[in-house]
């Protein structure tokens, strides 16, 4: 579907499609169209346009999520083109901004904010070529360092050092990128371009190293902490993590699996857990939260009724959640507020049904993102399921793969969700009649892809249908059999499967040790 273009966008294309001509006549291009030149450079991927108009950039602050959005030139949101043609001249140009020629005073950039950069699973842009959050954060680092040199090097115009621009970024730090952004972070006070990190997420780190990286972050500007794969922070980890470093702009937090576990726990654990509450309690603007595949058993309450803030997002999947944590949560303060809930990995039908359709009822009227992976939903709950999924008529994304469902079930549930007016995502499983007889869920990761993949062809296109014939071609419908797109474990992919051969090579030269010691 064609986007209307205003004249003034259409003029702007054909002004920088020709990068020659106007790369030579930007110097006499009124300072108010640059916002709609970079946004149509962008969309045609002039890269040296883009470089020029960065590098000769003359407002206060470029904030690259905002030229990128919905305008009223041109409503085609680009945010979500990671375009790595695009992005590295942006970074290039904003480096030459620094350099280059003119008095300092004619300078006005003060902020450059990069955090309005969705990573998407499939890229729109003509090279296809993506530079992810990973590779932002390194060409950023690299460039801070680099102009150190070339500033320390070079006879510079004095005035070129008293240039300062914040620009704000989403850092993400693993082993093979980390000694570079300790470096550029440890000189930020001597560059011009001054690293701000709005958001950090760490994979593949040791803990000293992780520890190390957040506090040279300045954590008092920090909204947003994802500690994800193979950080092994574990619960008196992060209670000195909290009780050394202060968060309080942190509105999310993503914790790495096995933060919690509660089967081990002493008293002393417990009054840890209660002061790891009590801190998460002092973040104000504390509403997002993921401690996904931590064992929590009837903890729940005691970890979140310190908060003074609702929880918006809560991740608690295979969380070994009992009754009475479900009960905390359908009576608590939050579940008035719960736009996005993930409660994968639990027997909701078995073990708490009509308290989990309270927390859907209470939730109801906000609730946006609703995530029921392996929760041994069967044929015989999808009539009680749409009963608790029917108040919910803002929810815009429905999870449940890995749920043992028939065809015929799944045909029964889309022909409700095909009424869900706001719903725009549904992933669902593989129909159990495509399996071979005798099955067991959770279906292991040996058995996953023995289904008959003629038969649920067929079965995916009569659901595609039933969306169809409601008018419902807004809505993807899909069956990731390895769970939904994550941008950064795609992009880190090669490191994680280093890290992961590596691990498996220590415990392989632990246990023969061992075997050798007992012989």
């Amino acid at each position: 579907r064609a986007t209307m273009k205003s004249l003034r966008f259409i003029s702007a294309e054909a002004f920088v499609s020709n990068a020659e001509f106007a790369r030579k006549n930007l110097g006499s291009v009124a300072h108010n169209l640059f916002p709609v030149l970079f946004k149509a450079s962008y969309l045609l991927e002039q890269g040296e346009v883009i470089h020029d108009l960065v590098e000769n950039w003359p407002l206060a602050d470029l904030n690259v999520g905002k030229l990128l959005g919905t305008s009223v030139d041109y409503q085609e949101d680009l945010s979500h083109r990671t375009c790595s043609v695009c992005l590295e001249s942006c970074l290039m140009g904003l480096r030459d901004y620094v350099l280059s020629h003119p008095s300092p005073y004619m300078k006005r950039l003060k902020v450059v904010d990069l955090t309005g950069i969705k990573d998407v699973e499939v890229q729109s842009c003509e090279c296809k070529k993506t530079m992810g959050r990973w590779a932002r954060t390194q060409l950023l680092s690299k460039l801070c360092l680099e102009l150190l040199v070339y500033l320390q090097q070079t006879q510079c115009n004095p005035g070129t050092f008293e240039i300062s621009i914040d620009v704000l970024i989403d850092l993400f730090v693993t082993e093979w990128n980390y000694e570079l952004v300790v470096q550029a972070l440890l000189k930020k006070c001597y560059c011009p371009l001054k690293i701000c990190c709005v958001a950090f997420r760490s994979d593949n780190l040791a803990l000293q190293k992780f520890f190390y990286v957040i506090k040279l972050t300045d954590p008092s500007l920090l909204r947003k902490l994802e500690i994800v794969h193979n950080v092994r922070l574990e619960m008196e980890h992060l209670e000195i993590l909290f009780n050394s470093i202060h968060f309080p702009l942190l509105m999310s937090l993503t914790l790495p699996a096995r933060t919690f576990n509660v089967r081990r726990f002493t008293a002393a654990d417990e009054l840890m857990l209660s002061n790891i509450g009590e801190k998460m309690g002092e973040m104000t603007q504390l509403t997002e939260l993921s401690m996904s595949f931590s064992i929590l058993t009837g903890r729940i309450q005691k970890l979140l009724s310190p908060l003074k803030t609702p929880l918006k997002m809560l991740d608690v999947s295979n969380c070994s959640l009992n009754h009475a944590d479900m009960a905390y949560l359908a009576n608590s303060f939050h579940a008035h507020h719960l736009e996005a809930l993930d409660l994968s990995g639990h027997n909701i039908p078995d073990l708490y049904p009509s308290i989990f359709f309270k927390l859907l009822s209470r939730s109801s009227s906000v609730l946006r993102s609703l995530t029921l992976e392996d929760c041994n939903i069967q044929d015989t709950h999808v009539n009680m399921l749409i009963i608790g999924l029917n108040p919910c008529q803002k929810l815009q994304e429905f999870k449940f793969l890995g749920n043992p469902l028939s065809s015929q079930a799944l045909k029964r549930l889309f022909t409700f969700l095909s009424e869900l007016p706001m719903l725009k995502n549904v992933e669902f499983p593989v129909p159990r009649d495509c399996y071979p007889v005798g099955i067991t869920y959770p279906i292991d990761d040996a058995n996953l892809f023995t289904f008959d993949h003629q038969k649920y062809e067929r079965v995916a296109e009569e659901l595609n249908l039933i969306l169809l014939q409601a008018n419902r071609e807004d809505v993807k419908a899909s069956s990731p059999l390895f769970g939904s797109y994550d941008a950064a474990v795609q992009e880190t992919n090669n490191e994680l499967g280093a890290y992961l051969i590596k691990s498996f090579k220590e415990t392989l030269e632990k246990f023969t040790t061992s075997l050798n010691e007992l012989n």
